[in-house]
């Protein structure tokens, strides 16, 4: 190798390190059309947002036995897409119990009248003010959905969405909402030492200390909390049935198959939405119908 070669080899080597410093193309605004859902995804320590071009076709019908928190979620989606005012939205409680499924549903349900989904892992929601910049001009209205949301004391994105959802001095823009979810309501650890931290007044009157005011400030910026609950027996044979009938199974079919529902939510430890699905998945698959 020459050192004309020797010399251009270690130029591109050092383009190349330069360049991953340096805003690139995947900073760009993705292909508006590709798909009704994207994915927040970093490379090189620069995001892009990259379409998902095959949705889960849920729909709001499929959800069985959360009526109310159904009702509730869609008519905050309707406002939202409608242009009428609408609350970011926490959604707690119970695993498998649809609370990401309803998010689909809805997505589903209003992509039409321009609903659009952002899928952001807990770790990128550092990158949530430049999220918000790509989409602030566009005409559709944007959920950034956070799934199985949780903290650990000292994480980035704690503090991150925190200020997005009520504490920039930037306005939040009108066609952006947050949806999360998470098993904890308050999305942070709570331990026994936190008790401590309580005092009373004279009268008796408990308060909270700051370690506890601070854990519980997050979920109290989200205006709309909705919590799921664990199903009972007769709901998750109804849900079963419902995901039977789906792959094809008629009413005796799915009589028959009460027994082994059971015996599968027994195993599991679990007579969630998730479990009856994954029931109706195995039996139907199997021929066992």
């Amino acid at each position: 190798m020459t050192q004309l070669d020797t010399f251009l080899s270690r130029a591109e080597a050092l383009l190349a390190r330069i360049e991953t410093l340096l805003p690139q193309a995947a900073n760009a605004a993705p292909d508006w059309d590709a798909g009704h859902a994207f994915r927040w995804r970093k490379s090189n320590g620069h995001g892009r947002l990259q379409p998902v071009r095959h949705m889960a076709p849920i729909a709001l019908d499929d959800l069985q036995h959360i009526g109310p928190q159904k009702e509730q979620i869609a008519q905050n989606t309707l406002q939202f897409v409608s242009g009428r005012p609408a609350n970011n939205v926490l959604l707690t409680g119970a695993r498998g119990t649809g609370k990401s499924s309803l998010i689909k549903a809805c997505l589903n349900e209003y992509a039409a009248r321009g609903l659009r989904l952002i899928e952001v892992d807990k770790d990128d929601l550092v990158d949530l003010p430049d999220i918000v910049e790509l989409v602030a001009a566009r005409p559709e209205r944007f959920v950034i959905f956070c799934d199985d949301l949780s903290f650990e004391e000292g994480e980035s994105g704690y503090k991150a969405l925190k200020t997005a959802l009520d504490g920039s001095i930037a306005a939040q823009s009108d066609n952006v909402l947050i949806y999360a979810t998470s098993n904890r309501r308050h999305l942070m650890p709570e331990r026994m030492s936190d008790n401590a931290t309580y005092t009373h007044d004279e009268d008796g009157d408990l308060h909270p200390g700051e370690t506890v005011e601070e854990k519980i400030s997050l979920s109290e910026r989200f205006g709309l909390w909705v919590t799921f609950y664990a199903f009972k027996q007769g709901d998750y044979l109804d849900i079963v049935g419902h995901w039977l009938r789906h792959f094809g199974c008629n009413d005796q079919q799915v009589e028959a198959a009460r027994g082994d529902a059971l015996r599968w939510a027994l195993q599991r430890g679990s007579r969630s939405g998730r479990v009856a699905w994954q029931f109706a998945r195995d039996y139907a698959g199997r021929g066992t119908a």
